[in-house]
């Protein structure tokens, strides 16, 4: 199973470092997010400092930008990285997109769609030299001059990765996008039951099959008890989040969601924690003694369901994931 790591926050002057430091640990896949930077010059960063890992956005948020302005950034990252990089995108929620961005929000899913379709339509343009003449219910794109058109690539265009958590967006991925990239507060059982379907739903609709779309599964792990614990408060802190509640509700556990969300209304978050017990933890974080007992219980899980696994820890240094993810591997 190829295994990838995220480098959560990481400041921009140790991107490079970082990166590289996963690559060598053996990871197929090196993610950058959106936290207090832009992850396009991070990812900028890693690519120039690594050489077989593939780089992504996890995620980059895709309403604060035009599908023209991701698509040319893109199609860079592409090839500074020679060939490496995957286009992570995500929607956020709307207060952000609002009240952070000073954005638009409207229609998240139907908007994703036509934003996957825009760029798909700007690099046809790009790679066959046609005009561009895209024109939807959001987005319009019909004018690429010569002075502004790039010059062929040498590497195909970066698959487009679409971070879903609920069902529409999940056919939204399975109707356009290259890959799935899902959530780590989800369990093996939502995956199967909710997301998976949902998926295959808009591979019909798209008239595709499951090859045509890579899913990436993430997953708590731990092998020690803070490690444990740390799992805990955030699975805590996701499982107080209504957009998540979807995933509580599923495992008849919707009491436990009401009770988390009044407290963090109520800023107890301290309390948070306590209210998850082991075997609620259990569902979403795989714990062992040791790498290879960590590995079989994350194949166990996500096996027969996804094609890549993103591993989901508290530590700084992956180098504490790494064993795991090279039993993973063999």
């Amino acid at each position: 199973m190829q295994t990838d790591v995220v480098l959560r926050g990481a400041a921009i002057t140790a991107v490079g470092a970082q990166a590289a430091h996963a690559e060598d640990l053996g990871f197929g896949g090196i993610g950058v997010t959106e936290t207090t930077g832009n992850p396009f010059l991070a990812a900028a960063q890693a690519a120039q400092a690594t050489g077989r890992a593939r780089i992504a956005t996890a995620i980059a948020l895709a309403f604060p930008r035009t599908p023209m302005d991701v698509a040319y950034t893109a199609w860079d990252l592409q090839a500074l990285s020679g060939g490496r990089f995957a286009l992570g995108l995500g929607t956020q929620v709307r207060a952000h997109i609002e009240r952070r961005y000073g954005a638009v929000w409207s229609q998240p899913a139907a908007r994703m769609r036509e934003y996957v379709l825009a760029l798909h339509a700007i690099w046809d343009a790009w790679e066959t030299g046609g005009d561009l003449a895209f024109e939807g219910e959001i987005y319009r794109h019909t004018l690429m001059p010569p002075n502004f058109r790039p010059p062929p690539a040498a590497h195909p265009r970066p698959p487009v990765l679409l971070a879903a958590v609920r069902e529409r967006m999940t056919e939204v991925a399975g109707e356009v996008a290259d890959g799935l990239l899902g959530h780590v507060f989800c369990t093996a059982d939502v995956l199967r039951d909710v997301t998976l379907p949902a998926l295959e739903r808009g591979l019909e609709r798209g008239g595709r099959s499951r090859a045509d779309v890579e899913v990436t599964a993430s997953v708590f792990v731990a092998g020690d008890d803070e490690g444990w614990e740390a799992n805990r408060r955030r699975v805590a802190f996701y499982g107080s989040t209504p957009g998540y509640r979807h995933v509580l509700d599923h495992h008849g556990l919707g009491s436990l969601f009401e009770a988390l969300h009044a407290r963090s209304r109520a800023g107890a978050w301290a309390e948070m924690p306590g209210l998850i017990d082991d075997d609620v933890l259990a569902l979403f974080c795989v714990r062992g003694d040791a790498p290879g007992e960590i590995a079989a219980g994350v194949r166990a899980r996500l096996g027969d369901l996804a094609d890549r696994v993103c591993l989901v820890t508290e530590a700084a240094d992956p180098a504490e994931v790494a064993p795991v993810a090279e039993a993973l591997r063999a």
